[in-house]
């Protein structure tokens, strides 16, 4: 099994789907009125479905953001500021990662995340031909106030989780849960050692940002994720769908 897919209802998925081909180096599928864009690999694809327009990231919802790891981040910042989109200065982020953010142009946010810590990363690791030949999608991240309940239903689905992180500034917790055989390299989850090996992973994690007791809105823009080899549609603790693709 594998996280497959994460489907968003947008107002153009054809622009939208230009935009993430030509800045972000993904590739476009027509399916029907809907378009899936991706890396190739075992990583998970954006289904952009017709119908939305609305959207707006706001800290009292659900659905939260992807992540885009790769080996160089500055460099793909160089590159999309060049190609005139507006990106975040890159920064290392507390012990979690070195990363920048932007928006796509219907106002869904991106992370890009380097798969190394700030001043750990190998010079030439990528291409400046090709800033994103190493890129996959590596988080959908989700907000929740009950962490148990996330894990008692994604353990039961058969992902393993393979991080903890605190980010007490911030006054929230990060877990991550994936389809894999992997263990990490510390057995202690909280472990930071076991952040950039994480960053690496050539397949999509479920990140959930956990805030104790929380309550969150739903996005109706967010229609669910995809897991390859699920039997049948079931539905996530806050009443969203998880669906064979």
């Amino acid at each position: 099994m594998r996280i497959a897919g994460l489907r968003l209802r947008v107002a153009d998925p054809d622009r939208l789907a230009a935009f993430y081909r030509d800045a972000l180096g993904m590739r476009v599928q027509v399916e029907d009125r809907n378009r899936r864009v991706g890396y190739p690999g075992e990583d998970a694809d954006l289904l952009l479905m017709p119908g939305g327009g609305g959207y707006r990231h706001d800290r009292g919802q659900r659905y939260w953001k992807i992540g885009i790891t790769l080996p160089d981040v500055d460099l793909v910042a160089d590159h999309l500021r060049r190609m005139g989109v507006a990106v975040s200065a890159p920064g290392q982020f507390l012990d979690i990662g070195y990363m920048c953010h932007l928006t796509d142009p219907e106002g869904f946010v991106i992370e890009l995340l380097q798969h190394n810590f700030e001043g750990n990363r190998v010079d030439g690791v990528a291409d400046p031909d090709l800033p994103f030949a190493k890129a996959c999608i590596g988080q959908i991240t989700l907000r929740t106030g009950d962490i148990a309940a996330e894990d008692a239903l994604y353990r039961r689905l058969g992902m393993k989780l393979l991080s903890m992180q605190e980010v007490a500034p911030h006054g929230f917790d990060l877990h991550f849960y994936a389809f894999t055989d992997e263990t990490p390299p510390r057995p202690d989850l909280w472990s930071v050692e076991n952040r950039e090996w994480l960053w690496r992973r050539p397949y999509t994690t479920l990140e959930f940002q956990h805030i104790a007791g929380a309550q969150f809105a739903p996005v109706p823009d967010y229609l669910g994720i995809e897991i390859e080899g699920l039997g049948a549609e079931e539905q996530d603790t806050f009443g969203d769908p998880i669906l064979p693709p």
